[in-house]
């Protein structure tokens, strides 16, 4: 018995002794006492989806042209598309429907005037909000066949 109240008696002293150790103690300043990491935060803002640009074509010059653009970013995309057919059409991002816009506009392409869905990239460089309207041009018998204008 005698062993066994030596054993609990070294038990009690040690936890004594250990809860001491981990108590608060005068000679230590608070800010060794306390352990606290800097909190960084920062907000990650999504970035700017690219502005967009849509219209609507009808036809010019007895010609008939249908559907919508859409201009996001780069990409031309068009949609429900439709237009007379020409030995010659391209699409063209203009000031205005003249023929000396479309010379002085962007040239985008070969434009197919039996498919619903195109698209086409913006040359590098090129900022649409410079412009006014996409163009369905024959480039052949330089005639505008239809337009459509953009708005923001």
């Amino acid at each position: 018995m005698r062993a066994s109240h030596l054993t609990g008696v070294v038990v009690t002293v040690g936890l004594g002794l250990a809860l001491t150790a981990c108590g608060g103690s005068k000679d230590m300043p608070d800010a060794t006492m306390t352990s606290t990491a800097p909190v960084m935060s920062s907000m990650t803002m999504a970035p700017a989806a690219p502005a967009m640009t849509t219209g609507t074509f009808s036809g010019l010059n007895g010609k008939a042209v249908a559907g919508t653009a859409t201009i996001t970013g780069s990409v031309v995309e068009l949609a429900g598309f439709s237009s007379d057919e020409g030995p010659d059409l391209h699409l063209y991002l203009t000031k205005g429907t003249s023929e000396g816009d479309v010379k002085a506009g962007v040239r985008l392409g070969a434009i197919s005037y039996d498919k619903a869905a195109q698209r086409f990239m913006l040359p590098e460089g090129t900022a649409a909000g410079s412009y006014t309207h996409l163009v369905v041009h024959c480039d052949k018998a330089l005639a505008v066949f239809g337009a459509a204008q953009l708005g923001r």
